[in-house]
């Protein structure tokens, strides 16, 4: 995009010096990630540069049943678990704080989005002490709770702001038509939202996936997540497979911006059709 063919020069060199500062910003931010790509590619055993030489057996240890993919199974499960859950609970918390005329309605909202006010750590040592009195600690089913916790608010931001634009008339012309409520929801509702929806799965997915602080407190042995294998690994013994691993998650997580953004453009397309 180029800059106005009316500006001056100073508007010109101020146009395309605030791109290259943005430019410049955006790389200092992504360096540290550049830079530890390169080494998950290293024959070494010690993070060193310049590289010995060009190997793929971090990546080749990664794969090994243990501890790699035993921990990334964990994760799979408690994100999938939590996600399911988080999206359920937030979609339909969502559609209830949608009423503007609901009781109440500030302080729901604030107790709902605690967990993301709320100190991680805090949280961390809370759930510990009341999942320890339930028998829920060293547990997936504890894990998979007090990541749905965390992930809540995300889907519930999510949905709550592609209700914004959400046309009311709709919902009441399928009630006038004999639509029974779980039919509205289902035909109605529920495909205008869906890119909201799905970009509060995906945002649930990730935040459950990389969650480390609750995991150390909660996860036993059996459910060891990959967060926390990385988190043990940083902390006894460094070596190129936690770069490759992580090299691996950062692949991932792109991915996963692509299809966020992709559901976010969509969104804005179906707003737009709408008005």
């Amino acid at each position: 995009m180029a800059p106005p063919l009316h500006a001056t020069r100073s508007q010109v060199a101020g146009y395309y010096g605030l791109r290259v500062f943005v430019a410049l910003v955006c790389l200092f931010l992504v360096a540290p990630i550049l830079t530890i790509i390169p080494l998950s590619f290293s024959s070494g055993t010690f993070l060193s540069y310049p590289m010995p030489g060009f190997s793929l057996r971090w990546y080749e240890e990664v794969l090994a049943p243990r501890p790699w993919m035993f921990a990334l199974r964990n994760s799979l499960v408690v994100a999938l678990g939590a996600t399911v859950l988080a999206t359920t609970l937030g979609t339909l918390a969502a559609l209830g704080m949608a009423r503007k005329n609901l009781r109440g309605l500030a302080v729901i909202n604030g107790f709902l989005l605690s967990p993301m006010i709320v100190p991680l750590i805090i949280t961390a040592v809370g759930l510990y002490f009341y999942f320890a009195q339930l028998g829920l600690t060293n547990s997936f089913l504890g894990l998979i709770l007090a990541h749905t916790a965390l992930c809540l608010p995300f889907v519930l931001v999510t949905v709550a702001a592609t209700l914004e634009g959400f046309d009311g008339t709709l919902v009441r012309a399928a009630q006038s038509l004999g639509a029974p409520p779980l039919t509205v929801f289902r035909r109605v509702i529920l495909p205008i939202i869906s890119p909201g929806v799905a970009s509060g799965a995906l945002f649930a997915f990730a935040i459950s996936f990389d969650e480390v602080v609750v995991a150390v407190f909660l996860a036993g042995p059996s459910q060891r997540t990959l967060p926390k294998q990385m988190f043990s690994g940083l902390r006894e013994n460094i070596d190129p497979s936690i770069l490759a691993m992580a090299t691996l998650l950062v692949v991932l997580a792109t991915c996963l911006m692509i299809v966020a953004g992709l559901l976010k453009r969509r969104s804005e397309r179906l707003r737009g059709a709408r008005n």
